[in-house]
């Protein structure tokens, strides 16, 4: 999928694919679909393993992960990937799922 939708041949752990853009005003209580996550659960068995932590909590962290891609975050500057960690620990904390 990486090679097909991001032109990358390497394997991923997460896509993320928008449905709406950001940009775009909404009415206050007007419901969206924010987009669809693709999680790899090949990879994410090898990085829970890797990381010495559950699968459970692995896929939790490529779900926000991914979710965090659809609401705007990136991770393509040092500050951008530092700010976008914050706010993966503190969501993964609030639903207790640390590290």
């Amino acid at each position: 999928m990486n090679k097909t939708y991001r032109d990358k041949d390497n394997k991923t752990d997460v896509l993320s694919f928008p449905l709406w853009d950001p940009e775009e005003e909404l009415e206050e209580d007007e419901e969206f679909l924010l987009g669809d996550i693709v999680i790899s659960l090949e990879t994410a068995l090898e990085q829970a393993e890797e990381y010495a932590h559950s699968l459970s909590r692995e896929i939790c962290y490529l779900f926000v992960h991914g979710l965090l891609h659809l609401i705007g975050y990136d991770h393509l500057t040092d500050e951008d990937k530092n700010i976008m960690r914050q706010q993966e620990e503190k969501i993964l904390n609030s639903v207790e799922m640390p590290r």
